[in-house]
């Protein structure tokens, strides 16, 4: 949606409400002649937090999507995700759990999709799996988790499983970045992730018991292919560029 559609969406929810500019304006906290501004599609100058402000008064929510003709966008995203299942895979078949895994399962209602669902069928002991390549919004990434737990009982059962206990692992993508993140968050993530990655290695050898595990995940690969599972937080200057800078 382009600068000029925001602006008119914008108006036309106002309109709707029967507020003026300057209504929405106080709503919000921030000027009619910000709001004005955004009605007529001059985004350029409105920083993102305004924008959610405004939109917010008028209980709209503002994202932000990003289009590029030269890079694959969904693809570049998509890359490390796609590395962690991999990684995931191998550690399930080099440790011969006996867990049946499903990837990319969705529920048609929400649309919700689960990354990995694994199911030990011995102690119907059920697994929500969740990766992550890069941690953001911490609260938001939690809150999405536990909906997943919550529905994968019922996705568990339209498959035939029949589970007793539905545990989670969130799964993060190994990076100074994403370390930096979870130690900010450490006293909230502690008490909502009891088990490590050394405790959760040990649950899935004999799965039994509800757990909730957060651990860091690493590509295994030791050549020089090796994949990149976290994105890079950092372009590093080379060495040549820097050098002409220092003279």
């Amino acid at each position: 949606m382009d600068d000029l559609a925001v602006g008119r969406m914008i108006r036309a929810v106002r309109v709707r409400r029967g507020w003026r500019q300057s209504d929405l304006a106080e709503a919000a906290s921030v000027s009619q002649t910000t709001v004005s501004r955004i009605e007529r599609g001059r985004l350029g100058a409105v920083p993102i937090r305004t924008l959610r402000a405004v939109a917010g008064a008028l209980d709209v929510r503002a994202t932000v999507e990003l289009h590029g003709s030269g890079a694959d966008l969904d693809r570049l995203l998509g890359a490390g995700h796609s590395a962690m299942h991999e990684e995931l895979a191998r550690m399930f078949a080099g440790r011969r759990t006996g867990c049946a895994a499903r990837r990319d399962l969705r529920d048609l209602w929400r649309a919700r999709a689960i990354d990995v669902l694994a199911w030990h069928e011995p102690t119907r002991s059920l697994l929500v799996i969740e990766l992550k390549t890069e941690l953001v919004d911490m609260q938001e990434t939690v809150g999405t988790l536990d909906r997943k737990v919550r529905l994968a009982g019922k996705i568990a059962r339209e498959r035939g499983w029949d589970p007793l206990t539905v545990s989670s692992w969130l799964l993060i993508a190994e990076s100074p970045s994403n370390r930096r993140a979870a130690r900010r968050h450490g006293a909230m993530l502690g008490q909502r992730f009891t088990v490590d990655g050394h405790a959760m290695a040990a649950w899935l050898r004999r799965p039994g018991g509800r757990v909730h595990a957060l651990s860091f995940l690493s590509s295994s690969h030791r050549t020089g292919t090796r994949r990149q599972l976290a994105p890079i937080a950092r372009v590093r200057q080379p060495r040549h560029a820097r050098a002409e800078v220092a003279r």
